[in-house]
């Protein structure tokens, strides 16, 4: 299939390697419409992606190469202990990933997509409709645009979405992630190694909750990055029903002061005293939702990322989820003679893989935040073996494999 018309409503991961695919599969016309007019390559997040996955979406074409990555190799769990002050070692496992920086990914991907897509910033999409089999997308200032096909990568709130899933919104999982990165020059004022385990993700593990820390890069150099799971402090101002964050530098006073409490109170004394370095400025906290829809496709419109399944952090598998909607987009779109035929491949191949994610980061999310065991008190063989019940049959983190290019 050659030819027509794509819109892509939202320009971050997602959007730009959805923008990218279409491209490449022949797609006449490709707008990207992304309603912020800031730089997104300021956001400073990290996330993981697994070596297999990451392999596979470069031979798909989804991942540029040149992308500043860090080499992980194992993940290290440990809990507080009075004689350890980067606390006592439970358990070890393999962890073959690269560590990014989020911005540094997106400007990589970005600066990736081919010539002939229109990326068009400050443009806020006010809702969509396919019933006429072709996509009308409605901008805020009331101008409607037609194209063949609407791909929502607008996020966990998304406005394509509502479109294909009527009613069908996050909900609210009980706890939170305050997240946050710093210099990792600045672990030398903690007056030991600047970092004990540099290829390692060290999994802090206490009643109630878990943080997950590692390096990343920075666009000035290396950075930690850590995301630490519990429920919040229990204040009637506090509420997550409806899709929601508190971004970098606007905590409230009582998300603040119990962030610090959790890290005086459960953390090994170095790891407390490295995460509270980290600024205000790059300090925020994102309440966890999740969400499987009942399908991912409609007549002209088609959901990518978040938009299509919102999935909680701990199956380290967001970005890859990304990239792997859009090569699979790609794919559909290769032995495809009509949008219809397009959309019924992509619904086979991306529905299941979505809610298969959704599935194991709740029961990653129950084992490590909401019913957390006596990790203290457990031996190496307990740990993994509990580890392994929270998998319940998937092969690990990092997402399922593409299928092989037909």
């Amino acid at each position: 299939m050659r030819g027509g018309t794509v819109a892509v409503v939202g320009g971050s991961i997602a959007g730009c390697a959805f923008a990218s695919a279409a491209v490449r599969a022949g797609a006449g016309e490709v707008v990207v419409l992304e309603r912020t007019r800031g730089r997104l390559a300021d956001r400073g997040l990290g996330l993981c992606v697994h070596d297999d996955r990451a392999a596979e979406l470069a031979a798909a074409g989804a991942l540029p190469g040149g992308i500043p990555a860090h080499r992980l190799e194992r993940r290290r769990w440990v809990v507080r202990d009075a004689g350890a002050a980067g606390g006592r070692l439970i358990w070890e496992q393999p962890f073959p990933f690269h560590s990014y920086h989020w911005g540094l990914l997106w400007r990589g991907l970005y600066e990736a997509t081919p010539d002939g897509v229109e990326f068009r910033q400050g443009v806020t999409v006010a809702g969509v409709d396919g019933g006429s089999g072709r996509a009308e997308v409605r901008l805020a200032d009331g101008t409607v645009e037609r194209y063949d096909l609407a791909v929502g990568a607008d996020g966990y709130r998304s406005v394509v979405r509502e479109a294909v899933c009527p009613g069908a919104r996050p909900q609210y999982a009980g706890y939170v992630c305050w997240r946050g990165n710093l210099d990792a020059a600045r672990l030398a004022q903690l007056g030991r190694d600047t970092d004990p385990h540099p290829r390692a993700v060290t999994t802090v593990c206490f009643p109630g909750g878990s943080c997950v820390i590692y390096r990343i890069p920075g666009p000035d150099g290396p950075r930690l990055n850590w995301v630490l799971y519990a429920p919040p402090p229990q204040d009637g101002r506090l509420r997550f029903d409806d899709p929601t964050s508190f971004p970098a530098g606007a905590l409230t006073p009582e998300l603040a002061q119990h962030l610090r409490a959790l890290l005086e109170r459960e953390f090994p004394p170095y790891w407390g005293q490295a995460l509270a370095l980290t600024d205000p400025a790059d300090t925020f906290v994102q309440p966890i939702y999740d969400l499987d829809t009942a399908r991912v496709t409609a007549a002209g419109l088609l959901l990518a990322g978040d938009a299509a399944t919102v999935v909680r952090p701990h199956n380290t598998s967001g970005a890859a989820k990304a990239l792997q909607d859009a090569a699979a987009f790609g794919a559909a779109w290769s032995r495809s003679g009509s949008w219809a035929e397009l959309l019924r491949d992509y619904q086979a191949a991306r529905g299941p893989a979505g809610r298969d994610l959704v599935a194991l980061a709740r029961r990653l999310g129950r084992a490590q935040v909401e019913r957390t065991p006596a990790w203290a008190a457990m031996g190496e063989g307990e740990v993994a073996a509990w580890w392994q019940g929270q998998l319940g049959g998937a092969a690990g983190l990092g997402g399922g494999a593409l299928p092989p290019a037909s």
